[in-house]
C-alpha cells in the first residue's frame, strides 16, 4: 500500500488532499503538512511544489490528474483507509476511488447513480447530517467543512468516517465540482472509547476504593504503637499517591480524547526522580534501585505526568526481569539544552527486531497483559514535552531506556 510511505507518526491520520507537480511526480498533503513522492521510485522529492493546499489549487490539479492520468488514479486507488470522491452534478458522482469499498464494504458502483444507497449506509443518528450536505450541494450552498459519521457496512460492522469536502468554483464563483476525502478513523474512535472507559474506572472505581483504604488506615494510625507506625506511614503515602495519580490520569485521558496538545511547564527533575525511586523501593523491596551519581538539580519541560514516565520505566525494569535480584540503575547526563535520563536493568533485554515496536499502541490493548500501553504512554508524554525516548542493549545483559527531556529556560 502506498500509505506505507507516509511518515509513520502520521500514517493513521491519513492525507487530506492529493495532487501532482511538474513531470511524473505526485504529492500527498497530510494534516500536518505535505510529503512529496516521485511516482516511479516513491522516494521523497524536494524539487516539487511545497505549499499547495486546497485553497491554492491542489484540488484542481487532483481532479485534472484523476481525469487524465491513469498512473495518478492508480496511486489514489491504493491509499488504504482513504477514499476520494468528486461530484460534478447534484446527487451524481463523477469519480469515487477504490478505497470506498474498504470503508463501506460494498463497491462504489452501487452509489454512483443511487445516492439513496449511500444515505442508507449511514448510521440513523448521523444520516440527517449527510443528507443535509447532499441537499446543500443541490442548492449550490456548499462550503468547505469536515464532519464525522458512522457507516454501517452490509455485515453490520460499524466504521467511523471523517469527511472533508471542498467546493471548486470557477472565476465567476459558480460551483463546478465538490471534492471530498473520507478517512477511516475507526481505530481512533475506538481508542477514544477505551480511554473514556479507563477514565471512568480511574476516577470512580479506583479512587473510591482508595478512599476507603485510606480512611481505615487513618483510623488504625491512632491505635498502633510506634514500632508499627512506619509500615502504616508507607501504606498511607502510597495510597495518597494513587489518589493523586487518578487526577493526573483523568487529565491525560481527557487531553488525548479531546485531541488537545500536552501542555508543558517547568518541572524539577530531581524532585520527580527521587520521589519515584522512593516509591519503587517501597513497592519492590526485593529489587535494587540505585541512582548513579547525583541527580542534577535542574528543571525540565514536562508536566505532572513526568512521574508516570519514570514509574512505567522503573516498573518495567523489574516486572520483566528474570534475575533473583533485579537491579535497576538511574543516571543522568546534562547537555546545554536537554537532559538524558537513563534507566538500566540487568534483565533479559529486548530482541533487536522488537525494539522498534515496543512503543506502538497497537502492540497491546487495554485488556492485554504486559506493558504495551505503559510504554506507549511513555513515548506519547515524552514526545509531547518535545523530547524523545529510545531503547538500547545493556552490558552484559538487560536494556537501557534513555529519555531525553528539554531543559526549561
Amino acid at each position: 500500500m502506498f500509505r506505507a510511505y507516509i511518515t509513520p507518526s502520521c500514517a493513521e491520520r491519513a492525507c487530506v488532499s492529493l495532487g501532482f507537480g511538474d513531470g511524473n511526480t505526485f504529492f500527498i498533503e497530510r494534516i500536518d503538512g505535505i510529503v512529496l513522492f516521485d511516482s516511479v521510485c516513491h522516494e521523497p522529492c524536494e524539487n516539487l511544489r511545497s505549499t499547495l493546499s486546497p485553497r491554492a489549487g491542489s484540488l484542481q490539479y487532483m481532479t485534472q490528474a484523476l481525469a487524465e492520468r491513469e498512473d495518478f488514479r492508480s496511486l489514489v486507488d491504493h491509499l488504504e483507509g482513504v477514499t476520494i470522491w468528486i461530484v460534478s452534478e447534484p446527487g451524481e458522482f463523477e469519480y469515487i476511488s477504490s478505497g470506498f469499498e474498504d470503508i463501506w464494504g460494498f463497491p462504489p458502483e452501487e452509489i454512483e447513480d443511487d445516492i439513496g444507497r449511500l444515505i442508507e449506509s449511514i448510521h440513523p443518528d448521523d444520516r440527517e447530517r449527510v443528507a443535509r450536505g447532499i441537499r446543500q450541494s443541490r442548492e449550490h450552498r456548499v462550503s468547505e467543512e469536515s464532519y464525522e459519521a458512522r457507516i454501517v457496512r452490509p455485515d453490520g460492522d460499524v466504521r467511523w468516517g471523517l469527511t472533508r469536502q471542498f467546493p471548486i468554483r470557477d472565476d465567476d464563483d459558480n460551483l463546478t465540482k465538490i471534492v471530498g476525502v473520507t478517512t477511516d478513523i475507526t481505530k481512533e474512535k475506538r481508542r477514544e472509547q477505551e480511554l473514556e472507559a479507563l477514565n471512568r474506572i480511574v476516577r470512580h472505581d479506583i479512587r473510591n476504593d482508595m478512599s476507603v483504604i485510606l480512611g481505615w488506615a487513618e483510623v488504625l494510625q491512632t491505635q498502633i504503637d510506634d514500632t508499627e507506625d512506619e509500615h502504616l506511614r508507607r501504606i498511607l503515602n502510597a495510597g495518597r499517591h494513587v489518589v493523586e495519580l487518578t487526577e493526573v490520569a483523568r487529565d491525560y485521558a481527557e487531553t488525548v480524547v479531546s485531541g488537545g496538545e500536552i501542555e508543558s511547564k517547568s518541572v524539577s527533575l530531581r524532585s520527580v526522580l527521587e520521589e519515584e525511586l522512593t516509591l519503587r523501593r517501597d513497592s519492590y523491596p526485593a529489587a535494587e534501585f540505585d541512582a548513579v551519581g547525583e541527580i542534577p538539580d535542574v528543571d525540565v519541560m514536562a508536566n505532572e505526568m513526568l512521574g508516570s514516565v519514570f514509574r512505567n520505566l522503573l516498573n518495567n525494569a523489574v516486572q520483566h526481569n528474570d534475575k533473583e535480584t533485579p537491579v535497576v540503575e538511574v543516571d543522568c547526563e546534562l547537555h546545554e539544552e536537554s537532559v538524558d535520563v537513563r534507566v538500566s536493568d540487568n534483565g533479559p533485554g529486548i530482541p533487536d527486531k522488537q525494539k522498534g515496536a515496543i512503543f506502538g499502541k497497537e502492540q497491546k490493548g487495554l485488556g492485554s497483559a504486559g506493558t504495551g500501553m505503559g510504554l506507549y504512554l511513555v513515548q506519547t508524554l515524552v514526545e509531547g514535552y518535545g523530547g524523545d525516548v529510545r531503547v538500547e542493549d545493556n552490558s552484559p545483559t538487560g536494556c537501557v531506556f534513555t529519555v531525553r527531556l528539554p531543559r526549561a529556560n
